[in-house]
């Protein structure tokens, strides 16, 4: 008896593992939802489409861009968490929804770690502290320094937009707060766009956007860049320093973002491996890793693996931050 059970066992796992590796070779079959857990035209809905786009051909599925935004990108995170894991729904993930909103919102209702299985981080960005340029050029803000004494000479009077709470836009300027000693008043937004579009007109005094969705009016002079987050300066803007250059407290200042594509937990490595092979194709592509660089992003398309182990060691350093600032959900 114990033997025909253990001949069932085996065979059902043998069977199981056929199908795996049968559906692997099929997939994909049909179109591939990949869900943006903010609004159109941030830095995430911009990494999503040009990979998405590059995945279509090499797949020769459409890869459709699915935009959820919402609770600091919690809803669409959630949809994902909670779909079929055979690979047909994706989730183009952050620092926000990976990293830091498990420490920030005390009732998630998915578990970040043991819900998704990681396929691929896509790219990093750093952020970039911008202002409305009028109320810069107005109080004669040019650097960090200046920024921080007009900060210091009023405080509570500034209005920091960022694209949702628990955002990596949102806890930098926490990190930046407590380094400082400064206070500005928190506006979180449903995405980077509308939080751009607020802080052009002036309804917001500043950001620390991911560069990418900021960098466009830069340019043309709408928002002024004051300096990058990152520990290196942007190959995107040479000639704007990084704000620990500014020294003093904010000399270890680092807090940039990333952004990669994950599955519901469960979905079979085949799938998983398949998905990796082919994200870290397109962006070597040229015309992708092209587009990214162009736009201050890192491309880089590593392992499963490598990636969960990111996710986790993030996840201890924004932990701190979020503990260090009191940051809360607004």
């Amino acid at each position: 008896m114990k033997i025909q059970r253990w001949i069932s066992v085996v065979a059902a796992a043998a069977l199981a593992c056929a199908s795996s590796f049968i559906h692997a070779e099929t997939y994909p079959d049909k179109p591939i939802r990949l869900v943006v857990p903010f609004t159109a035209a941030g830095t995430t809905d911009i990494l999503a489409r040009a990979v998405g786009a590059e995945l279509s051909k090499s797949l020769g599925q459409q890869v459709i861009i699915d935009n959820r935004p919402g609770a600091g990108g919690n809803i669409g995170t959630e949809i994902v968490a909670k779909s079929a894991p055979d690979g047909y729904t994706l989730l183009m993930g952050t620092v926000g929804t990976h990293a830091i909103n498990q420490s920030l919102y005390p009732k998630l209702t998915f578990d970040p770690i043991k819900d998704f299985a990681p396929v691929s981080l896509v790219a990093a960005v750093p952020n970039v502290l911008v202002l409305n340029t009028a109320f810069a050029e107005k109080n004669h803000i040019t650097d960090v320094k200046s920024f921080v004494a007009y900060l210091k000479a009023h405080p509570g009077k500034l209005n920091m937009a960022s694209s949702g709470n628990g955002t990596s836009i949102h806890l930098a300027g926490e990190l930046f707060k407590t380094q400082t000693g400064t206070f500005m008043v928190h506006i979180p937004y449903r995405g980077s766009s509308p939080a751009v579009t607020d802080l052009i007109g002036g309804q917001a005094d500043l950001m620390f956007d991911n560069l990418p969705s900021s960098l466009p009016f830069i340019k043309t002079g709408k928002l002024r860049a004051i300096a990058v987050t990152s520990s290196k300066r942007s190959p995107a803007l040479p000639d704007v320093p990084t704000i620990a250059e500014s020294g003093g407290e904010l000399a270890n200042f680092e807090a940039s973002s990333w952004f990669g594509i994950l599955a519901p937990a469960g979905t079979p490595k085949e799938i998983v491996d398949k998905l990796q092979q082919e994200i870290a194709k397109s962006l070597s592509s040229p015309a992708v890793k092209e587009k990214l660089v162009a736009q201050g992003a890192e491309p880089i398309g590593n392992t499963p693996a490598q990636f969960a182990a990111h996710i986790q060691a993030e996840t201890r350093k924004w932990s701190k931050v979020v503990k260090d600032s009191g940051a809360k959900v607004d």
